[in-house]
């Protein structure tokens, strides 16, 4: 509105002084010099028309442009009006003011310190973007001014932030940036609702923790991984003992199985054997005869006579033992006398 005023007064200005103009005359004196007078009057004339040129500017003010991704919020002497100018190029009263709204979507970077469950103290640094509906530009002028971000976001952004990392530990922060940043999101969509404020994504970008808690983080971290190196060798251990057990077993199983079947071999020849023996000796039995017997004890009779005859009654035979040809002869030259048998009946 003051550049209207301003050229109002400009314009007012230039008509006045372009509607003076001089009158110069020339005149003698008693003594006869020649002397110049000059004198001015106001009447309308042809460079009144400047006048024009700053109402022109008025003129000019009266169209306003758009530009992409931007709402017009128009103001008449401090009231906001109902709609807003979309992109384009729009009229508007000399005495109205368009304000212009970014409706794009913006980014912004935050840092801020917030406490784990835990109490452990972090710095949090991330980016929230967000944008305005074009439709709630006038009500968010209205409500809260051009410098939203500062009023309403970052203020929610801080609270709900503190508010969602306070429901974990500080080891639970470390692993969880991604869901951090969705629930912190989730919160703060719903706060800024009713701003026609619509927040895209928060993004916790970095999570600092103090020296002494970090350093505590990487000597578990280390105590856990000799911990689990511990356990891995103590497992392949029991692995190779289990191995080497079963290999033992199977081995002795084995061994069993070949000393039972060479035992059953063993008992399986022994029995074929005492079989065919007990066959042969069934068959020679079957086979004997007194005859025969009479005749394999000759056939094995070595020509001698027994020393002793047994009997009821055992006693020796003497004059036997001693030169067989002399026996032989005894026993084929003495017809008269009877010769003892010494073939067993």
């Amino acid at each position: 509105m003051t550049w209207i005023y301003a050229a109002l007064v400009l314009a007012v200005v230039v008509f006045v002084a372009t509607g003076f103009v001089g009158d110069k005359r020339e005149y003698r004196d008693g003594a006869g010099n020649i002397r110049k007078t000059s004198s001015y009057s106001w009447r309308m004339n042809k460079k009144m028309f400047l006048a024009l040129l700053p109402l022109l500017l008025i003129i000019g003010g009266c169209i306003t442009s758009i530009p992409a991704g931007h709402t017009g919020v128009i103001v008449t002497f401090g009231r906001v009006e109902g709609k807003v100018l979309t992109e384009g190029i729009h009229g508007i009263l000399p005495y109205q003011e368009v304000v212009l709204f970014d409706n794009r979507v913006q980014k912004r970077s935050f840092e801020l310190e917030a406490f784990s469950s835990d109490i452990q103290q972090t710095n949090v640094t991330g980016s929230v973007n967000f944008t305005v509906t074009k439709s709630e530009s006038q009500n968010l002028y209205q409500k809260v001014g051009v410098n939203y971000y500062d009023t309403v976001i970052y203020p929610r952004l801080l609270e709900d932030i503190k508010l969602v990392f306070s429901r974990y530990t500080a080891e639970g922060l470390i692993g969880n940036r991604t869901v951090l940043s969705d629930e912190s999101c989730e919160l703060i969509k719903k706060d800024l609702t009713a701003y026609a404020i619509e927040v895209v994504s928060v993004n916790i970008e970095n999570i600092d923790f103090t020296d002494t808690f970090t350093d505590a983080v990487e000597a578990k971290q280390v105590a856990q991984q000799n911990k689990l190196t511990t356990e891995t060798q103590q497992e392949a251990e029991i692995v190779v003992a289990k191995a080497e057990a079963e290999r033992k077993v199977i081995a002795a199983q084995a061994e069993a199985e070949r000393a039972k079947i060479a035992a059953d071999a063993e008992a399986y020849a022994v029995k074929v054997k005492a079989e065919a023996e007990a066959e042969a000796n069934r068959k020679l039995a079957e086979s004997l005869t007194p005859d025969l017997i009479k005749y394999q004890e000759i056939m094995q009779w070595n020509g001698k006579l027994p020393e002793v005859v047994g009997g009821e009654d055992i006693f020796p035979i003497y004059g036997v033992g001693g030169n067989s040809s002399s026996g032989s002869q005894n026993a084929g030259g003495q017809s008269g006398q009877s010769q003892p048998e010494n073939q067993p009946e």
